[in-house]
């Protein structure tokens, strides 16, 4: 009599933190924030809740490492010859582009100011501030007006490109849009309507650079009063 032979057991890749923070971007990026929960994210580990509970405590802890692991993903290293200008526009159309691919990064961004996520972009962008010169009383000023627009001009496309979710459907809007401005009152809105046609061929990446420029050449022409560092 033949003798059958075992074939050996597939070995599944153990539960780790690292696993559960990858599984919940993909669930976020699929289902939104009202989509992630311990039982979806146990099936799709094929595991319990409870397993999950062990390397993290709740929602708000997961949703902030899931935050933090795409946001360190932004977080390039600049080379010498880099200058503080390029140095913010990498770090800004990082995190635009971040936005873009995971709507909810925004959101939580926003939400969590005190946390590393936001810790680690405002970091970044208030070395380089520091780095063009900006007096010290003037650098939180400088560093919360680049933040603020990368988060609002981010979490802006992220939502517009949800309500147009192919490029056909952008073109579409953008056309009706621009239609639309076309058409208003020439009294009213005599520069809306010079622009409609800007409107329509716009890139939404050139344009966001563009505003980060104009953000930088204010802050390096701007003659900021100059109070001494604290000691």
């Amino acid at each position: 009599m033949a003798t059958r032979t075992r074939r050996p057991e597939r070995r599944e890749e153990p539960l780790s933190r690292e696993r559960i923070v990858e599984a919940a971007i993909g669930l976020l990026d699929t289902a939104g924030e009202g989509g992630l929960t311990f039982r979806a994210l146990a099936e799709r580990l094929a595991t319990g809740p409870g397993a999950i509970y062990w390397h993290v405590t709740g929602k708000d802890e997961l949703l902030n490492a899931a935050t933090d692991a795409v946001v360190a993903g932004t977080m390039i290293d600049g080379t010498a010859d880099t200058t503080p200008q390029e140095a913010i526009r990498a770090l800004a159309l990082g995190v635009f582009d971040a936005i873009d691919a995971h709507p909810w990064i925004g959101t939580q961004l926003a939400r969590a100011p005190s946390q590393t996520p936001m810790l680690r972009v405002f970091e970044r962008i208030g070395r380089q501030v520091q780095a063009l010169g900006v007096p010290h009383a003037a650098q939180f000023t400088a560093a919360s007006a680049l933040l603020n627009y990368i988060l609002g001009v981010g979490g802006q496309n992220a939502a517009n490109a949800r309500g147009h979710q192919s490029d056909t459907n952008r073109t579409e809007f953008l056309e009706t849009a621009a239609a639309a401005w076309a058409n208003l009152d020439p009294a009213e809105y005599a520069f809306t309507r010079n622009v409609a046609g800007q409107l329509r061929d716009h890139d939404d990446r050139a344009e966001f650079l563009a505003g980060i420029d104009l953000i930088l050449t204010g802050i390096t022409a701007r003659q900021w009063p100059t109070d001494p560092a604290p000691s």
